[in-house]
């Protein structure tokens, strides 16, 4: 791995997370906060971890914690490339959508009810916010896989 591709990688998990974001601000508008999963518990690690009150929205840290984690997305994806290189035999789209699936199932669905004290299969507001996430996660890894389709070239 090359500098280049380290920064590039981080790039494409930032670009995608954008990407991502952009599909959550509907939902966002209209089931509020709890209902996009990564949002809540980002809004919950940034109370804590700067000691701000909970009952006010800190966009600034729900969007720092997101592309931070979005961004290091683009690097597990970098070092999954470099240490099984038969990922680029899959189809991208595929690829995509089980890094996003990956992603969605080691990432989110363990530490959500552990961190909001909210279940994320038996939410208040339904099976929605889950699969809004795992949509949004296989939209990232999609996005993800594209830019490296195009910009970055795995050796």
């Amino acid at each position: 791995m090359d500098l280049y591709a380290i920064v590039s990688s981080l790039f494409a998990g930032f670009v995608s997370t954008a990407v991502m974001t952009v599909l959550e601000i509907p939902f966002w508008k209209r089931w509020g906060l709890t209902g996009i999963l990564e949002w809540h518990e980002n809004q919950i690690l940034t109370c804590k971890f700067f000691r701000l009150a909970s009952n006010k929205l800190h966009f600034w840290g729900i969007f720092l914690l997101h592309f931070v984690n979005g961004s290091l997305g683009g690097v597990g994806l970098l070092l999954a490339f470099s240490l099984i290189p038969s990922l680029k035999e899959i189809p991208s789209l595929s690829l995509g959508l089980l890094y996003g699936f990956f992603l969605w199932i080691l990432t989110l669905i363990p530490i959500h009810k552990p961190i909001t004290g909210i279940n994320p299969w038996n939410h208040p507001l339904g099976k929605g916010p889950a699969i809004l996430s795992l949509v949004g996660h296989a939209i990232y890894g999609m996005s993800l896989v594209t830019f490296f389709t195009f910009v970055i070239t795995i050796k």
